[in-house]
Order: structure tokens, then sequence, then C-alpha cells
């Protein structure tokens, strides 16, 4: 059972998911309004929970993944940016998130800041202002209003949201950088307005719907890490009818690229070390090099073609179900003769108004926003950049756009194929969340040029720990 304190206060309660269902009850969503001395997680509460009775059970992998958001390292990055131009391949270029699972359960917090000097040299200016710029669009549907932050970390679109007016936001998180992040809170005497809840939001409970969920979901290749699943389970469990989600609207490209430096520095660099033959050693370097998805920064110049649309996301509609599997079929014209190394994939993301619902309570798309009818044609499946219908608020991770934390995630082949401009190139793709870990994306990629099929399988799987390390303690609340 949950621990439960007689009050809000200036602290913040912590539900940890070791044993939820005694204490929720699914059922009807009601209006309750929620009240500061109210019990959060007590039994007889009721809450709207979408096509479950129960949420999932907390596994190792989930304890693992919060837990490598518990040092400060990994929310200075997604503020600021850091060199990741010193790192290369999957298992290389997220060294900074197996950093901090290591340095958080072997280390301390205190034998890491010198390891954390190098990461930080310039501000990611794209993903905090664009956030905050969406927020202060969208004022009118905030101030006054109850709002919900989905994955808060250090708490800074929480406190963005209570600048904006709003009357109450209830800051979520399952690590523990929300001891942090209510410390912040109390720093910019934000305690009447943010309340800082740790643990999962398919755990925790809050006694009313809300007016506004706000959320910083996307992972590498938009879908890597599978937290738009809590965002989906917030909606469905708190959102009120024409309630607004920020962002709105996500897309997933591709695009085919030539990267000839990157094949130059990884794989030709082994013809010849120092005058010595060393080319048995390029199958080796070939696996270690491009076995998993890369993610690195690309520009324009590496892309072959306009982009195709993989998937189109509604945050207003979209299912978990949905986000299982997901398949498309491309098909691209070379705009050059070039080498192909591989496929890009980069998103972007858009801040739109509130959902309008119909009388059978599903959501249409809000007045003025990209819909996959808008985004791209059926028959071609390309553009190069979704329209800013109505101006509304985009960020974008795309090559030509400046750069963010996120950066690309590359796809390389082993080999390249030549391929003449005027040249197809076509196939399929197919993400499919890992069974081993939902987390995780499983990638099984198709494509065939100039008379040349092949198939490629990759794991996205970028951050580890040792489970053993973890330690899952009761139920308990932490007054501050």
């Amino acid at each position: 059972m949950y621990s439960t304190s007689s009050s809000y206060g200036n602290g913040y309660l912590q539900q940890h998911p070791a044993s939820t269902s005694a204490s929720r009850r699914a059922g009807g969503g009601g209006s309750r309004r929620g009240r500061r001395s109210s019990r959060i997680g007590g039994d007889g509460l009721e809450s709207r929970v979408s096509e479950q009775s129960k949420p999932p059970r907390c596994t190792e992998f989930d304890m693992a993944y919060f837990q490598s958001y518990s040092h400060v390292g990994i929310h200075e990055e997604m503020i600021k940016v850091a060199p990741f131009s010193c790192f290369r391949g999957s298992n290389a270029s997220i060294s900074l998130i197996l950093l901090l699972c290591f340095a958080c359960v072997d280390c301390g917090v205190g034998r890491t800041v010198d390891q954390w000097r190098w990461v930080v040299v310039n501000r990611d200016r794209v993903r905090t202002e664009t956030y905050r710029a969406a927020i202060m669009q969208n004022q009118h549907f905030i101030a006054g209003k109850v709002v919900v932050d989905v994955g808060c970390g250090t708490g800074i679109l929480s406190i963005f949201c209570a600048l904006a007016g709003a009357k109450r936001v209830y800051a979520i998180d399952a690590s523990e950088i929300a001891v942090q992040a209510n410390e912040v809170v109390k720093a910019n005497n934000l305690s009447d307005k943010v309340i800082v809840l740790l643990g999962r939001v398919e755990d925790v409970e809050i006694e009313e719907e809300v007016d506004v969920i706000i959320s910083e979901w996307m992972g590498y290749m938009l879908l890597y890490e599978s937290m738009l699943g809590s965002v989906i389970t917030a909606r469905d469990r708190w959102l009120k009818p024409g309630g607004i989600i920020l962002p709105s609207h996500a897309t997933l490209y591709m695009a085919p690229v030539t990267h000839p430096d990157r094949y130059g520095e990884s794989i030709d660099f082994w013809r010849n070390v120092y005058g010595i033959d060393m080319s048995p050693m390029l199958p080796l370097a070939k696996q270690c090099a491009f076995e998993e998805p890369s993610v690195e920064t690309i520009t324009g110049e590496n892309i072959l073609t306009w982009p195709y649309v993989v998937k189109y996301v509604d945050c207003y509609t979209v299912t978990i179900q949905e986000l299982e599997s997901i398949t498309a079929r491309y098909r691209f014209t070379s705009m050059m003769r070039a080498p192909l190394h591989g496929f890009a994939f980069w998103f972007d993301v858009e801040f739109s108004g509130p959902a309008i619902f119909q009388n059978n309570g599903y959501a249409l798309s809000p007045p003025g926003s990209v819909t996959s009818s808008d985004t791209y044609s059926p028959g071609s499946g390309q553009k190069k950049k979704r329209v800013k219908s109505n101006e509304a608020l985009i960020l974008s991770t795309a090559p030509e756009d400046p750069p963010t934390h996120w950066q690309q995630t590359l796809l390389y082949f082993y080999d390249p194929i030549e391929v003449q401009q005027d040249q197809i190139i076509e196939g399929s793709i197919t993400l499919t969340q890992s069974k081993e870990n939902p987390r995780f994306l499983n990638i099984h990629l198709e494509y065939s040029s100039g008379g040349r099929s092949f198939v490629k399988e990759s794991v996205m799987r970028l951050y580890h720990i040792e489970l053993n390390d973890l330690e899952i303690s009761d139920t308990t609340v932490l007054e501050i």
C-alpha cells in the first residue's frame, strides 16, 4: 500500500510502483477536483483508465530507465548541447547515458562533477526556447488552469507553466531527479503552485481532471524510450474534453544519406595503418561501427533526396497499441550520384491548440493543425518539411535546422551502394518495441536499389545498467 501524507505541504509524494494494484481502483472518470489536503494514492480513489484495469507492472528495465535520469548530467544535456562530435556509434555516442547510470549506482554523485565538466558547451536554445514559446503562445489555455508535466525532470517546464499563470501544476517524474525538482520549485517560490510527485504516471493519483498536459517525451528517432505511452496514459486518465496537449503532433522522417567522411574515418582507416595492412580488421570494424543505430549530427549536404514520413502521431488520438509496431513502405528518387551509406531519421513536433471533442467523445484535430493528409501526398509520401499551418510552433531536429541534443539517428549499411541520379531506392521499415525491454526499439529495414536487395536488422538500446545494483524500496512519503 502507498504511504500517504495528510497534505501536499511543501514536499512531494513518492509513490513507488512496487505494489500499486491494491491501492487503485479503475473506473469512471468523474470530475473530482484536487484538494491540497487530500490523500493521494489512498483507497477508494476513482480515476479514468483506458483499456486497462490496473497499471502495467514496473519492471527492472523501467527502474533502470528511471535511474538513468536521476543524475543532473542528463538534464544538463537536454537544456544544453553536449559536444557529441567526439562520440561515434550508438555505444559511444551515448556514453553520456552510460556514465549517468553507472555513476549514480557505483560512484555516487560527488565523483561525477569533474566527469561532467566537458559535457556542456552551448545552450540547446531550440528545445528549451521552443517549449517556453509554446507555453506563452498558449498562455490563454494555461492561465488559471490545471497542468500535468509528464516526466518533469528538473521542473523547468512546470515552472514555465506556473509563470504563465497556471492555477496548479502537477510535476511528475519516476526518477530521483524529482528531489532536485522540488528544491528548484521552492527556490523559485512556487511551492503553492507546483506539486512534485515522485512516481510513474501509471501509479500516481491526482484527484482532479486537468486542462493541459505538457511533456518532453521524444526520444532518439522519436519513439526510442517509449515515453509517449506515459503521455497517453495521462491523457486517458486526467485530460478534460477540449484540453490541450503540448506538443500536440509529431512526425518521424527518414531519408537516404551519403556520408563518405564518416565511413572513411571508421572503416577505410583500417586498410593501411602506419604502412601495415590491417584489412583483416574491416569486418569487425564494420560490425562495431554500424551494427547498431548511431546518434550523430549530419547536414543537409548528406541527404540524397526529400525525406519520407514514416509515422505521423496525433497525441490527442494515438493509442499505446498503435505504437507497439509501425511499418512504412518508402520509395525515393536519388537527386545525385553518390555512395548510399544508409538512412537518417529525425522528427519534428508541433504545438497547436486544444482538441475538439465530438459528442461520441473522440477527439478531432485542433483547428488549423496539420493532419496526415496535409503532411504528405499518399502517392509519394515525400515532403521536405511539414507545413506550419496557422503558424503553429514547430520544434524540428532536421539536419538543415539548428542542432538539438537529439541530433539525428543514422542506420548505416555495412557496405555502401553506388547510386546514380534519378535511381530508385525503395523498401520498408518496421519499428517494433522490443520484447526484451519495451523501451528498446527493434528495427527491421528492407531496401533495394539498382537490382540489389538487402535486409538489415538492428536494436536501438542506448542505456545500460546492472539490474542487480538496483534497490527497489517500499513506498515512502518524503517531506521536504
